[in-house]
């Protein structure tokens, strides 16, 4: 795998055409998508689209207020991290209750023949409050099962405990008792977490001894890692390709190395994807076994301050080279997910074409793979008051909602566009020029890219423009982006380091043919030969050099 393109998808909206959209509705107000609604129409748009792999979001079975108490459960639909039994798939997205695995297997072995891979969460840190497994096999303890309540620690016990304390909260918790309290998930050793903890979550205790100076007690193995070893074979023997490691970062990566390890034994292109922000501990993580980290402090972070708060463009070029050559190929690139604000939202850029310039560098800059998240293509704004999540221009996790654009999309089943706004139609054909070259071109997948940005002069403003070449045998592509507000006519010099490090070949009167858009122009492709490239606004082009 060279070159993974990841769309995240959550099914619970995804497949939802139901246009009620009432403030904090009921999933029989809103409606609620289905594992069966995600058809092989659906599957095929995704991959025209330009993926390789598809991560449904919220498949395990979470809390929610129907089945759990409303005063530990964020939202009607609740928290897709607040995990109620890791060997269940949510009720919710299945068509036959009773049949929901058998519904979820089923798009697996869907999206399998559409010729996507398969990833879902898997959430190692905490899990619900309520948590207790009905459908793990006989043969495998609960979390918990065993575990003294009245010892605040000991590798033998799953959780953390706050022996003598009861547990309490700023809401009503009437028919819900939890004596001794449990740690909440986020690391909060309090009775008593405030509303922006995590607090419908406990802590799972891998045998770090917090309170006793982050002692590691490893030995023998703490009770919860074979059972989250257990989790882990038991999705994998569901055919599924990878996995979201929710949270990386707060487990310990000894644990990881110890898993990852076994995993990989019986599947070996198992993928371990994860969520980890603290760059002191990628290298770490990547020894573990994790294949992709999320990078998000760096390249996600710059991309949207040059995007949206007038960071130089130049910039970009320390977040590529603080990875180096072992590392970089390891990180994944994003612009949105469900954590983050979307592109279009009053909160990022307003606007998801501004975005166009940042994408093509998350696209094509190295072989690492890259994240869409369903909406983004379509400028979708997450701009809407849709319960317990409010206008923070993040489309809801905890509610049932209707996306518009996803809608307008879908076509209540179609999957063919006839309700999208021109502009929509017009943003997600670049999404689709733009993912295509990147999954498909043999430069990006394989190739080299040497940042010719630094060797710009007169013309080229390091403050709105980003340049770099991608080569491999036989091709060569130049990347150029104008992050301005405004038509930009740029001069690109093409270094003689350049040529010596990609061993290319120079050509006066090279033509090049922009990947995205179509169109050529003449490109002066020798050492220290100087091109000018006209860019509308917010623009780019990927022009392949003959």
């Amino acid at each position: 795998m060279s070159k993974a393109i990841i769309y995240q998808l959550f099914p619970r909206w995804f497949t939802n055409y139901n246009e009620t959209r009432k403030h904090a509705g009921t999933k029989e107000e809103n409606g609620c998508g289905r594992f069966v609604d995600i058809n092989e129409r659906a599957l095929k748009a995704i991959v025209d689209l330009g993926a390789t792999h598809v991560w449904y979001t919220g498949v395990i079975r979470h809390a929610t207020a129907q089945y759990n108490h409303p005063a530990i459960t964020k939202g009607k639909a609740g928290s897709p991290y607040a995990i109620t039994d890791y060997y269940d798939v949510d009720p919710d997205l299945a068509k036959n209750e009773s049949k929901r695995m058998e519904e979820f297997e089923a798009l697996v072995q869907r999206t399998h023949e559409a010729g996507l891979g398969v990833i879902i969460d898997f959430v190692p840190n905490h899990v619900s409050r309520e948590y207790k497994s009905a459908c793990k096999p006989a043969s495998v303890k609960d979390l918990g099962e065993d575990d003294h309540p009245e010892w605040a620690f000991s590798p033998l016990n799953d959780f953390y405990y706050l022996p003598g304390e009861r547990f309490t909260l700023d809401k009503d918790l009437q028919g819900y008792e939890e004596y001794p309290a449990k740690v909440t998930g986020n690391d909060c050793f309090t009775s008593h977490p405030s509303l922006n903890d995590w607090y419908e979550t406990v802590k799972l205790n891998y045998g770090v001894f917090y309170q006793g100076g982050m002692e590691k007690q490893f030995n023998p193995i703490p009770s919860v890692w074979p059972k989250m070893l257990n989790i882990l074979l038991f999705w994998a023997s569901k055919g599924i390709d990878g996995v979201r490691v929710d949270m990386a970062e707060m487990v310990p990566v000894e644990f990881f190395a110890w898993a990852i390890a076994q995993v990989k034994k019986k599947y070996k292109k198992f993928i371990f994807i994860g969520e980890c922000y603290d760059p002191y501990k990628y290298d770490a993580y990547l020894a573990a076994g994790f294949d992709y980290l999320y990078d998000k402090v760096g390249m996600y972070e710059y991309l949207r301050g040059v995007t949206s708060r007038g960071w130089a463009a130049d910039g970009i070029t320390r977040q590529w080279m603080q990875h180096g050559d072992a590392r970089i190929n390891h990180m994944l690139y994003f612009l949105e997910n469900h954590d983050e604000q979307r592109l279009a939202s009053g909160f990022f850029c307003g606007d998801g074409r501004c975005a166009e310039p940042a994408m093509i560098v998350a696209a094509t800059l190295n072989q690492c793979p890259l994240m869409v998240y369903s909406g983004q293509e379509l400028g979708e704004r997450g701009m809407d008051m849709e319960g317990f999540s409010g206008i923070d221009g993040r489309t809801t996790i905890f509610d049932y909602w209707g996306v518009k654009s996803i809608q307008a999309w879908a076509n209540k089943g179609k999957f063919d566009g006839a309700k999208l706004s021109p502009e929509q139609k017009d943003l997600r054909a670049f999404y689709q020029s733009l993912l295509t070259v990147a999954r498909d071109d043999k430069a990006i997948q394989k190739g080299r890219m040497y940042d010719i940005t630094y060797a710009q002069g007169d013309g080229f403003d390091k403050q709105q423009h980003f340049a770099f070449l991608r080569h491999v045998k036989g091709e060569t592509l130049l990347v150029v982006v104008n992050f301005h507000d405004r038509e930009q006519h740029i001069k690109i010099r093409i270094p003689n380091d350049a040529f010596v490090y990609l061993s290319m070949d120079g050509k006066a009167d090279a033509t090049g043919t922009d990947l995205l858009r179509g169109g050529k122009q003449p490109v002066n492709f020798v050492p220290d030969g100087e091109t000018q490239i006209t860019l509308p606004a917010w623009t780019g082009v990927i022009l392949k050099i003959k």
